[in-house]
């Protein structure tokens, strides 16, 4: 079946785009006093030695409270939930732990890395109580993939993987698929995302009011975070487009021309209040120059420093 073939593909490709490589961050106990909670990527475990020293790093650099937050009870299930769980039931066992940690009541600052800002971002429109105060997003898929990691729909193999995604399209976007594959929940074909399936069943399309079962109050919750700190990866390899990164997209019908955030019709009619949070100023870009989740001590530490509010 092309979804199991799918699915494999996922898996191998999230060994080369699931881990951060960063090292540690020295100590700047005067920082911020807000905790931090961080959720990780494809393919990664907030079990794993990696996941585990860079949420210890960022507490170090602000002097506060760090907690990478599982959605699984063990590194096997935390890391098979990021295939075969939802997005929105991974979102809700987040939301679930963020309730229940006394340390959070007050707010907290989110650190996503790659699909792991998928989880956050469903947090804040679906819960954000306690609310997010600053999301940095690592490197994330908050608008979608367009395209198999590692095959760029507009590069050298654009036919090979053209046909891909078209495969995947073909079953993407129905209620099976849905409830299957996290992945599925988060891709956005260009060439579908104005058909009555995309609008019915993609997880993402409900986020960002495109869809059929949009909740006002996903929007009011969406605006309530203080600031948006977005992270792209130049050559980034794993998401396509990476201008999702800074919230753009490929325009609809098209895998060549692409929208920056401003030039997009989500934003244009603030379907989710992208627009409301952009005009008071609150989403600040940055960028790395390498591939995905390629980051050095001194980024982190700069971003944390700098973006987060105490």
């Amino acid at each position: 079946m092309k979804t199991a073939a799918t699915v494999l593909a996922l898996v191998a490709s999230s060994q080369a785009g699931g881990v951060p490589v960063v090292e540690g961050v020295p100590r700047a106990p005067d920082a911020g006093k807000l905790p931090t909670v961080t959720a990780h990527g494809m393919g990664d475990s907030c079990f794993n030695a990696g996941m585990k020293s860079i949420t210890e790093a960022i507490g170090n650099a602000t002097g506060s409270y760090a907690n990478c937050v599982a959605t699984g009870k063990d590194d096997f299930i935390d890391t098979v939930n990021g295939f075969f769980m939802t997005m929105d039931e991974n979102v809700e066992i987040f939301a679930e732990k963020i309730k229940k940690d006394p340390k959070l009541a007050g707010g907290f600052n989110a650190v996503g890395f790659s699909q792991g800002n998928s989880i956050i971002r469903g947090y804040i429109h679906k819960y954000n109580d306690p609310p997010v105060k600053t999301f940095l997003s690592v490197h994330g898929t908050v608008m979608g993939v367009a395209g198999f990691p590692n095959c760029n729909p507009d590069g050298l193999l654009a036919p090979v993987c053209r046909r891909l995604d078209n495969d995947l399209g073909d079953e993407a976007y129905t209620n099976c698929t849905q409830r299957t594959l996290f992945q599925a929940n988060y891709y956005r074909d260009p060439m579908r995302v104005n058909t009555p399936e995309y609008k019915e069943f993609s997880a993402l399309a409900q986020w960002n009011g495109e869809g059929n079962h949009f909740q006002p109050e996903w929007k009011d919750n969406f605006v309530k975070v203080e600031r948006f700190a977005m992270i792209k990866a130049l050559k980034d390899t794993m998401v396509y487009p990476n201008d999702g990164e800074w919230w753009g997209q490929f325009r609809p019908g098209s895998y060549t021309f692409k929208e920056q955030m401003n030039e997009t019709d989500y934003y244009k009619r603030d379907l989710f209040g992208l627009k409301t949070v952009d005009e008071a100023g609150k989403i600040v870009y940055n960028h790395t120059d390498g591939n995905h989740l390629v980051f050095t001590v001194q980024q982190l530490q700069w971003w944390v420093l700098n973006y987060f509010l105490e």
